[in-house]
C-alpha cells in the first residue's frame, strides 16, 4: 500500500488533528526560537550595559601623573580588588598596549592580547567577544577617551566572565521549551476533545446508518446539526424509495411468475390427460412433458435470478437462522412423509442471517430438499456463527446419498452457466442458491460428507463486521 493510499484510510478526526498539531507544533516552535533569541539579545544587551558602568567607575576614579595611572581610592566594585574575580579592568593605548590593569587581572592573561590594542574612537564603545588563555569566553567592552592635556587617547576596557550569563540563558532556554511542551500537550488534548465533540453528529450518523444496514432502525432519527439535517432528510427519502422500490419490483415479479406458471400448469395438465387417453403417442407426449418440466425450471430459475440483484441492498434485516430452519425441515417431513429421514440439527440460537427473509427460505428450501430427495434417510444442518464478533454464519448441510461427482462440484456452481445446460435435479437448485449466495457476498462450496452424500457449505460475512 502506498502513501498516499494510507492517508486516504484516515478519518476526517484523524486528518483534523494532524493537520492542527503541525501548525500547533510550528507555531509554538517558531515562538520558543523568537522568545530564545530575544531573550539571548536582551541578556547580552544588559551586560554590555553592566560593563559600561564599570568603565564610568574606573573614569571617575582614575588619574595620571607622568604617563602612569593611579586610583586616590578604592574602586566601588568590589571584584576589581578580588584576583580571578571574572571582572577586569584594563586601560591601554593602540601603541603603546597595556598601561594599567586592575588587582582582580593580576593572574589573567588573554589568548589574544592585541585584544587591548584595537583602536578605539574617542567617545565611541566597541564592544567584543574573546576567550581567554583557559578557553573560556568573556565579554569586552572598550570605550576611547581624550584625556585632559587634549592629546593623549586611552582605551579603558572591561572584561566580563560570560558564563554567569550563559547559565541564566540556559536555564530560560530550559524553562521555556517545558513551558511550551506542557502548553503544546494541553492544546493537543483540548483540540481532540473539541473536534470529537464537534464530529460527534457524523460519528452518530455512521453509527445510525450502521444500525440501517444491520436491520436494527428503519431509518436516521434523532436531532442533528443545521448543515447536516438536509443530508439527514435526503438519506431517509432515498432509504424509504429504495424500500419502496424493492418491494414494488418483488411484487411485480411475484406476479409475472404467478402468470407464466399458470398457463404452464394448464399445459402440464392437459398433457397429463393427453398421454392417458393415447397411449400410442406416449412417447412424444412424455417429451413434451419433458419440456415442459424444463421450461418452468428455466421460468423459476431466470425469475429468482433477476429478484437477486436487488439484494445486495444495504437495508439488511436480522432474521434468526433456528426458526427458518426448522419450518422448512417441517415442510419437507410432510412433502416426504412416505420417505422417513433421520434429522440432525446443530442450530445455534445466536446464528443470525443479514439479509431478507424469503432469500433464506430459498437457499434453505434447495439444498434441504436435494437432500431429502437423494439422501438415503440420513440429513444433517448445522447453522453457527463462524467469526468471534458474531458477524460471520455458516450453514452446512449433508446427506448420504449418492452425491455429486468430483467432476461436476465445480461445475454446477458456476454462475452464469445456462439453465438447460445444467443437470437435471441438483443443478437448477444449486444455481439459484449460487446467485443468492453470491448477491450477499458470501461464499459456497461442495464436497462430500463424512455421511456418504454431499455436503454444501455455505459462508456469509455481515456489513456489520467493519462497525
Amino acid at each position: 500500500m502506498t502513501t498516499s493510499e494510507k492517508t486516504s484510510n484516515y478519518s476526517i478526526q484523524t486528518r483534523l488533528v494532524i493537520s492542527f498539531s503541525i501548525l500547533l507544533f510550528v507555531f509554538l516552535g517558531l515562538t520558543g526560537v523568537v522568545l530564545d533569541r530575544a531573550f539571548r539579545n536582551s541578556v547580552e544587551a544588559g551586560a554590555a550595559e553592566r560593563l559600561q558602568v564599570q568603565i564610568y567607575l574606573l573614569l571617575g576614579a582614575a588619574e595620571v601623573s607622568d604617563g602612569e595611572f593611579y586610583f586616590l581610592e578604592d574602586l566601588r566594585e568590589p571584584k576589581f580588588s578580588q584576583l580571578n574575580s571574572g571582572l577586569y579592568g584594563f586601560i591601554s593605548r593602540p601603541s603603546l598596549g597595556e598601561l594599567w590593569r586592575s588587582d582582580s587581572a593580576l593572574a589573567f592573561s588573554l589568548a589574544d592580547p592585541q585584544v587591548l590594542r584595537q583602536p578605539v574612537q574617542v567617545g565611541e564603545t566597541q564592544s567584543s567577544k574573546t576567550l581567554s588563555a583557559e578557553g573560556e569566553e568573556y565579554f569586552v567592552l572598550s570605550y576611547g577617551i581624550l584625556w585632559e592635556d587634549g592629546i593623549s587617547e586611552y582605551s579603558f576596557t572591561v572584561i566580563e566572565d560570560a558564563a554567569p550569563y550563559y547559565s541564566e540563558i540556559s536555564n530560560f532556554r530550559t524553562s521555556l521549551w517545558s513551558w511550551l511542551g506542557g502548553v503544546a500537550l494541553l492544546l493537543l488534548l483540548i483540540q481532540f476533545f473539541l473536534m470529537r465533540w464537534g464530529l460527534s453528529p457524523l460519528h452518530r450518523m455512521a453509527r445510525d446508518l450502521k444500525q440501517i444496514e444491520s436491520g436494527d432502525k428503519n431509518q436516521l432519527a434523532g436531532n442533528y446539526p443545521r448543515e447536516l439535517q438536509r443530508v439527514t432528510n435526503n438519506l431517509n427519502v432515498l432509504i424509504e424509495t429504495e424500500r419502496k422500490q424493492q418491494q414494488r419490483y418483488r411484487t411485480t415479479l411475484g406476479d409475472l411468475a404467478h402468470s407464466l406458471k399458470t398457463p404452464l400448469a394448464v399445459i402440464a395438465g392437459t398433457m397429463q390427460t393427453l398421454s392417458r387417453s393415447k397411449a400410442d403417442d406416449k412417447e412424444q407426449l412424455d417429451a413434451v412433458d419433458e419440456q415442459l418440466t424444463r421450461m418452468n425450471q428455466i421460468v423459476s430459475y431466470q425469475l429468482q435470478r433477476a429478484v437477486q440483484t436487488n439484494n445486495r441492498s444495504a437495508l439488511a434485516r436480522q432474521v434468526q437462522v433456528k426458526p427458518v430452519a426448522e419450518k422448512v425441515l417441517d415442510a419437507l417431513a410432510k412433502v416426504y412423509a412416505d420417505k422417513p429421514v433421520s434429522l440432525v440439527r446443530l442450530l445455534d440460537e445466536n446464528a443470525v442471517f443479514y439479509g431478507d427473509e424469503r432469500d433464506l427460505l430459498e437457499l434453505l428450501g434447495n439444498v434441504l430438499d436435494n437432500a431429502f430427495k437423494y439422501g438415503r434417510g440420513k440429513v444433517s444442518i448445522r447453522a453457527s456463527v463462524e467469526n468471534h464478533d458474531s458477524s460471520g454464519l455458516q450453514i452446512v448441510i449433508e446427506d448420504n446419498g449418492p452425491g455429486i461427482s468430483i467432476e461436476k462440484q465445480e461445475y454446477v456452481l458456476q454462475r452464469g452457466a445456462r439453465a438447460d445446460t445444467l443437470v437435471q435435479g441438483q443443478g437448477i437448485g444449486l444455481a439459484v442458491v449460487t446467485d443468492i449466495v453470491g448477491s450477499y457476498g458470501g461464499t459456497i462450496e461442495v464436497g462430500s460428507s463424512n455421511l456418504g452424500g454431499a455436503k454444501i457449505t455455505m459462508r456469509f460475512v455481515s456489513t456489520r463486521q467493519g462497525s
